[in-house]
């Protein structure tokens, strides 16, 4: 009898992993030292994103922490690459290949530096802009068209700022507040998104 309850769970798993229409990535670094730091901005969205889902983000799976959640009636695999930001296409690619997911199902919140801190738009497909994590995902996966929210983290304070140590460098307190506040729209972005309401989208919350 066991074998057969096996057999149905087998069934079940297969079933669910049918189920799954879009993935919407998170974009950061793993680790505890990168914590409220600037580029894991989509960290911060996507944790927002499971919890109004009532899902965790921890299951180990394509080098990512992974949930499986309904996004607005829409069966979506929520990610965290564990790759590190500059590699993200690597884990992106291995889950869509495995529910053979095309780019335009792939939705990607990352931080974007030309924005104040708490500001987001969303873009139906675009170019990296320069950002490794976009620029690994679009090599990976083939192309450049998927939808994107850009999360704004703030300028840096002046041109000649160096880059890296701007985007991992810590959020102060009134910026992450303002990046939190903003999650529920971003959230309510996504759910619009996954749910072929892209322009409805972009009208109602780029900002």
């Amino acid at each position: 009898m066991a074998n057969i309850f096996d057999l149905f769970k087998k069934i079940e798993n297969n079933e669910s992993h049918a189920n799954i229409t879009h993935i919407v990535v998170g974009l950061g670094n793993p680790g505890r030292e990168y914590e409220g730091t600037r580029h894991n901005a989509g960290f911060v969205a996507i944790d927002a994103l499971a919890e109004r889902c009532g899902v965790k983000i921890d299951r180990l799976k394509f080098r990512a922490l992974v949930a499986e959640a309904n996004v607005g009636g829409t069966r979506v695999l929520l990610m965290k690459p564990e790759t590190f930001m500059n590699n993200s296409g690597e884990a992106v690619a291995a889950a869509a290949g495995f529910y053979k997911i095309p780019a335009e199902n792939i939705v990607v919140l990352h931080d974007e530096i030309s924005f104040d801190a708490g500001r987001f738009r969303i873009r139906r497909k675009g170019s990296s802009g320069g950002h490794n994590g976009l620029k690994s995902i679009i090599s990976h996966v083939g192309g450049d068209n998927f939808p994107r929210i850009k999360i704004g983290v703030g300028q840096k304070p002046t041109p000649d700022y160096d880059l890296v140590s701007w985007v991992l460098g810590k959020h102060s307190a009134d910026d992450m507040a303002a990046i939190k506040a903003s999650c529920p729209d971003i959230c309510s972005s996504v759910e619009l998104i996954v749910g072929g309401k892209i322009d409805e989208a972009m009208n109602k919350y780029s900002k």
